[in-house]
């Protein structure tokens, strides 16, 4: 019999360059240490990413309704059609947020919301239209796959017609929201009413095939097992092979992030700390070999651990997030300025570079006039209540 390889052997396979098999994926969650891991990964972020900067963005999560036909177990956010408690929020205060990003040095909004039962695709192209009108130079990052797939259902439009709609109207780049686990089994465990798979999947794919860029998400640490995690960064790497192989850009960047519990139905639930984050993030690095970046989720983990996650695999620090209310609703609620966030950095002896959606490093003077607007004092911007 052929001996098994080992884990050592694993991680000497992958930091050489070598793709992981879903099977030594699987081992590395299961076996190896956390140390090795973040060894592991940082050798790997390292050889993609030798140059002497660690990037961050600076953007704001505008949450346009929290209006949400699907039931999802693990979403504190979300209110019902009939309830009282739900929201539709105003273009005059969508562009007021907008404005206030700008001035903050900020040139992306994170635009995103429930599956609202009444509107139709016009209401969606107005808003994009209106924003960008005011705004040109905003990139708009809008519209999680599960948005897309409703908004097909809601105007019995076929996808392509429907992205290349928002495209024309404004949207830049499609956010990875609403993945959790991409399995099935997982997926109909903890929501009801909402994209499966290969839907979240296509979408992503379509748009791709458009020439859109996006970003790829996991949430975990709920009701999945190690094995579904490691069948959702397949599946990831596969549609991005393909997305490669057609010549388009395809994914961006990956994020995870813990599943938070708090005002939500699986409260009950034991919740994954920072040593699960940092271990499922360094097997993300070591395995999405064909996806450039990874990203910090200090959002959900907090300044040090945040830090922590440029050791092991991430190469980007995320985003000042301006504003955020869906993680907020779940009972965890971080708040970093950019000072912090860009010392973070620096304390790991790498220079803090501002970025856009592409991972392009903006201007020298646009990242010294947030820098400096972000040290006269300005207010932390309010979340939606």
């Amino acid at each position: 019999m052929i001996a098994a390889i080992s884990v050592q052997e694993i991680l000497a396979k992958t930091v050489g360059g070598e793709r992981l098999t879903a099977d030594e994926g699987l081992r590395l969650l299961k076996e190896a240490s956390l140390a090795s891991l973040g060894r592991a990964a940082d050798e790997v972020t390292r050889r993609l990413h030798p140059e002497p900067y660690r990037t961050y963005n600076i953007d704001r999560n505008i949450n346009y309704t929290n209006v949400c036909t699907a039931v999802c177990d693990f979403c504190a956010f979300y209110r019902g059609p009939k309830s009282s408690e739900g929201y539709v929020l105003p273009i005059d205060e969508i562009l007021a947020k907008v404005q206030e990003t700008v001035a903050l040095g900020g040139e992306q909004i994170l635009l995103q919301g429930g599956l609202h039962p009444e509107y139709k695709l016009e209401w969606y192209e107005e808003m994009l239209g209106e924003i960008k009108r005011a705004f040109p130079q905003v990139n708009l990052h809008a519209f999680s796959p599960p948005e897309i797939h409703h908004f097909t259902k809601v105007n019995k439009l076929p996808l392509r017609d429907v992205l290349q709609r928002l495209q024309a109207a404004g949207m830049g780049s499609l956010p990875g929201g609403g993945a959790e686990i991409l399995v099935d089994r997982v997926r109909k465990e903890i929501t009801r009413g909402k994209v499966l798979t290969d839907d979240w999947l296509d979408v992503m794919r379509v748009w791709h095939q458009l020439g859109g860029r996006s970003s790829a998400t996991m949430m975990f640490g709920h009701v999945e097992t190690l094995e579904e995690r490691i069948e959702h960064l397949e599946r990831l790497r596969q549609l991005q092979d393909e997305s490669l192989a057609g010549g388009h850009a395809g994914f961006t960047a990956f994020i995870c992030w813990t599943f938070q519990r708090e005002n939500t139905q699986l409260e009950h639930l034991h919740p994954a700390g920072a040593h699960e984050y940092l271990k499922t993030n360094a097997v993300a690095r070591l395995y999405l070999d064909n996806i450039a970046n990874i990203q910090s989720s200090w959002v959900t983990q907090g300044l040090k651990v945040g830090q922590m996650a440029l050791l092991y695999g991430a190469n980007d620090m995320g985003s000042l997030m301006i504003e955020e209310n869906v993680v907020a609703e779940a009972g965890t609620v971080h708040f970093l300025t950019l000072e912090d966030i860009r010392n973070a950095i620096s304390e790991l002896g790498y220079e803090p570079r501002q970025r856009d959606v592409h991972y392009e490093l903006v201007d020298r003077e646009h990242e010294m006039r947030a820098v400096k607007a972000a040290g006269s004092g300005l207010p932390k911007l309010p979340v939606v209540s």
